[in-house]
């Protein structure tokens, strides 16, 4: 019997070309497999064998997302796999999000078995985990050891045409599919039973998990708007003309902090937005449309509130992690609590 013929696709960081100033990486073919791609090899065994490994920047993907899906897919296509696999991407959220959309390109194009890993909170994951065999990996490129041997192991299996089990056999990301099964017990008496076990406080797995959303509870009302500091925070990303600090148009790995003290109004000659996942004309016209500075100043001048504190944060939020928002909040939060800010007023697209 042949091997079964693998492609696999990876970052320029995996590829061992270098980080974030290599972001910008054409797509390419690696002379000799990288080691992640020899681990891979390794755990497929004698039933499998990685041919070629085809490694693109993360930003040059993202960025350039028609023209970089024609030229992997055109790589790949030139290796005539039997199975492709992507990643794992862990919780990097532009590197999530080009193996997914590369991963349903292979699927849709060349009608072959795929698969893919990272964070259920990827942004990626979320955009294709209902198309995909996304397998569920750790937040960071720590959990290789654990991820690679189950993306190896249900690669195998999709490659050879098995059944596939649920997600919790297999390891990989619910897909929101629901599979019809025959139990020996009625469904009354499981619901009891379970029920039972829940007002024991004992362990109990419902067969119907719910969405988990977080819940946040809103702070005071702020008791004397006139006398106090308002902060702005965006994640239409507003940045100054020529983005400074080269925030990412999607899946943003940082966000920026800009003195706003000498502007009364925001005008195309010293600000635009770095955001690309809305149409940015109008912004770019006016970003007061998205980060409203000349309003404010309006207010602050009518006594309304007592001033527009002189630091705004900004970020992309299209294909941005949840971790990450998370992360930056943590880290600016601290910043506005320090500076006296009483309020903020976050804008979006």
């Amino acid at each position: 019997m042949e091997k079964i013929k693998v492609v696999h696709y990876i970052n320029q960081f995996f590829a061992g070309i270098g980080g974030e100033e290599k972001a910008d990486t054409k797509p390419l073919i690696m002379e000799e497999l990288p080691p992640i791609s020899k681990n891979l090899d390794k755990i497929l065994g004698e039933e499998a064998k990685v041919v070629a490994a085809v490694v693109c920047g993360d930003s040059y993907f993202n960025e350039n997302l028609e023209t970089a899906k024609k030229e992997v897919l055109d790589m790949i296509k030139s290796f005539n796999p039997d199975l492709f696999i992507a990643g794992p991407a862990f919780n990097a959220g532009r590197y999530g999000v080009a193996a997914g959309t590369i991963t349903k390109e292979v699927k849709d194009v060349l009608k072959i078995p795929v698969l893919t890993g990272m964070y259920p909170e990827n942004p990626g994951a979320d955009m294709f985990k209902k198309d995909l065999y996304i397998v569920e990996t750790a937040n960071s490129a720590a959990g290789m050891r654990k991820a690679l041997p189950v993306i190896g192991k249900l690669a195998l299996k999709l490659g050879k045409k098995e059944k596939i089990g649920s997600p919790k056999e297999e390891g990989y990301i619910e897909r929101g599919v629901r599979v019809n099964y025959f139990s020996d017990v009625r469904g009354s008496k499981r619901a009891v039973d379970m029920m039972i076990k829940k007002l024991k406080g004992e362990a109990f797995e419902t067969e119907y998990p719910m969405p988990d959303f977080d819940r946040v509870d809103p702070n005071p009302a702020v008791k004397d708007l006139s006398k106090a500091k308002i902060a702005i925070v965006t994640s239409g990303g507003i940045v100054p003309k020529g983005n400074p600090d080269r925030i990412e148009s999607s899946s943003a790995s940082k966000y920026g902090k800009y003195d706003i003290a000498d502007f009364n109004d925001l005008t195309s000659e010293t600000h635009e937005t770095a955001h690309g996942g809305y149409d940015p004309v109008y912004a770019n016209e006016d970003a007061d449309r998205v980060l409203p500075v000349d309003v404010l100043r309006d207010l602050e001048r009518e006594g309304v509130i007592g001033e527009l504190h002189r630091y705004f944060y900004t970020t992309v939020g299209n294909g941005t992690s949840v971790a990450n928002s998370k992360k930056y909040a943590a880290e600016f939060a601290k910043e506005l609590v320090a500076d006296g800010v009483d309020a903020v007023i976050l804008t979006s697209t």
